[in-house]
């Protein structure tokens, strides 16, 4: 997990008098120790109710297992279910109902990630489709954002200092302050540090 900061010390409506303008940065790694996953459950049958009652059967085995990862209801949202017809067209251009499809995606939060694999091992166990995405994220990520901007801050003001020194001035009132970026990147599996 990367958290990003910048911070300017200007505005496009600059004052009249004598000025600068700097840019503070800091970046702030932190080892992530959560993950969000989102999982998605799909059916095909050639009866709506079948398809419907397949994922809910599938979803309701998922949810029964969670408490062995210590995942509790307020960890865990569903997207309502949602069914759809498929057609296919036959040589002569006739439109053909083949069945129906049933769709529901879910999003768990895990608290801890020595379990991830544990956890993504027993989702594809009990029939869960696709993971299709994880982000890792720092449980005390509010509390970093706030080091990275205060980071930004004091490298600005650094900035400010020794250009002003550079002019032999002295850095007066600050005109303006605007946090111009504020990334963070959450990637399983790509940064070889985490």
């Amino acid at each position: 997990l990367l958290a990003f900061s910048s911070f300017s010390y200007s505005n496009s409506s600059l004052p009249n008098n004598r000025h600068i303008s700097v840019v503070g940065t800091a970046q702030l790694k932190a080892k992530p120790d959560m993950a969000v996953i989102h999982l998605e459950v799909e059916s095909f049958k050639t009866k709506s109710a079948d398809a419907k009652k397949d994922v809910d059967d599938r979803v309701n085995n998922f949810l029964d297992g969670l408490a062995k990862f210590k995942i509790d209801e307020d960890n865990v949202s569903a997207s309502s279910i949602s069914t759809q017809p498929n057609y296919s067209y036959s040589n002569n251009d006739k439109r053909e109902l083949d069945g129906y499809t049933a769709n529901r995606n879910l999003k768990v939060t895990l608290n801890d990630l020595k379990n991830l694999n544990a956890f993504m091992d027993f989702a594809l166990s009990v029939q869960i489709d696709e993971i299709r995405n994880i982000e890792l994220k720092a449980s005390q990520a509010d509390k970093l954002k706030d080091e990275v901007n205060a980071l930004a801050v004091k490298n600005a003001k650094e900035k400010g200092s020794s250009l002003a020194n550079a002019f032999d001035a002295k850095l007066g009132k600050i005109y303006s302050i605007n946090s111009t970026s504020n990334n963070k990147r959450n990637r399983y599996g790509a940064n070889s540090d985490i």
